[in-house]
């Protein structure tokens, strides 16, 4: 339990947070392995996912998608609840998960606005080096200490991330389909930075608690996202043709959650949160294949370069 500051609980917070995530120990190759394994398919969920919730906030409102895709999750969450039970049940495992779950959220409805107004294959490689950055550097300070394979593999796919995001140079004078025009960096930097706070608060809940920290994180994401609407103008009105794509966001969504959580219970944040982060290339080649946006030499570069920075975490 995280004991009570009474002068300053923000800091002692903090510092116990540290703590329970600094642990001493040596991990084995086959952890390693699994881990990685979980990793890659978190960051399939997740850019899949990403992909439908931004081709459905191009029909709805993204706050909107984001609110009723995350009641599609939460749903599957209790569904699976009973298969995964908590070995030990605790308030703080709860409290980590909605600390995620609001953070979440918001790098959520941030991501699929930017997704819906930019294009997809720029604003996620974005949005998803930024979030990497953040729980990579944390993991660091806390005293993960990756092998120097392993480390170099990060490296490669951080870059790989920012490779995959660069504009091709066109004479295309639709700059508001351009990251760098008027619109998607900013929804990109505000997503990455609240994807880079879920994945620190998520993997300080307990390895015995389950999956019950992803029930405060739909419950966290839920009050969050509700409270914006009821505070905004509007109605949650969903069309009926995109229902599909936002239940797919949603359950996808929780999929990826649970892939990460679990993945986190095995490997250090360092290497889970970059491979986790690796979606972009599901997102870029989705949008590929269903949208048929051009990919440019670069990008697809950085697609091969994030596989081969993949390999060297798993190789390390």
């Amino acid at each position: 339990m995280i004991a009570a500051a009474p002068n300053c609980p923000g800091v002692t917070f903090l510092r116990n947070a540290r703590v329970s995530h600094a642990r001493t120990r040596v991990w084995s190759r086959r952890e390693v392995i699994l881990s990685s394994v979980l990793a890659v398919l978190s960051a399939a969920a997740f850019g899949a996912g990403d992909f439908l919730g931004g081709l459905a906030s191009r029909r709805s409102s993204p706050l909107r998608v984001v609110a009723v895709s995350q009641l599609y999750g939460l749903a599957l969450i209790v569904v699976l609840l009973p298969a995964f039970p908590p070995d030990v049940f605790s308030l703080d495992d709860l409290l980590w998960g909605a600390a995620a779950g609001i953070s979440g959220g918001a790098g959520l409805v941030a991501l699929y606005r930017g997704l819906s107004r930019a294009r997809m294959g720029l604003v996620a490689p974005v949005t998803a080096g930024i979030g990497a950055i953040v729980p990579t550097v944390y993991g660091l300070l806390a005293g993960d200490r990756p092998s120097t394979l392993s480390s170099s593999g990060v490296v490669i796919a951080l870059l790989a991330i920012f490779v995959v995001s660069r504009a091709r140079r066109s004479d295309d004078a639709d700059t508001a389909t351009s990251l760098w025009g008027a619109s998607g960096l900013p929804e990109a930097i505000a997503a990455g930075i609240g994807f880079g706070a879920f994945f620190i608060f998520l993997s300080n809940a307990s390895a015995e608690s389950g999956v019950w920290p992803l029930v405060g994180a739909r419950l966290g994401s839920q009050a969050l996202v509700w409270s914006l609407l009821a505070a905004l103008p509007g109605t949650v009105s969903i069309r009926a043709e995109t229902n599909p794509l936002i239940l797919g966001a949603g359950l996808l969504d929780i999929v990826a959650n649970a892939l990460f959580l679990y993945a986190t219970r095995g490997g250090m944040l360092a290497l889970v949160a970059v491979m986790s982060s690796l979606y972009p290339a599901a997102t870029v080649l989705l949008a590929r294949v269903v949208l048929r946006e051009r990919l440019s030499r670069s990008q697809i570069g950085g697609v091969a370069l994030a596989l081969a920075g993949m390999a060297l975490i798993a190789a390390g």
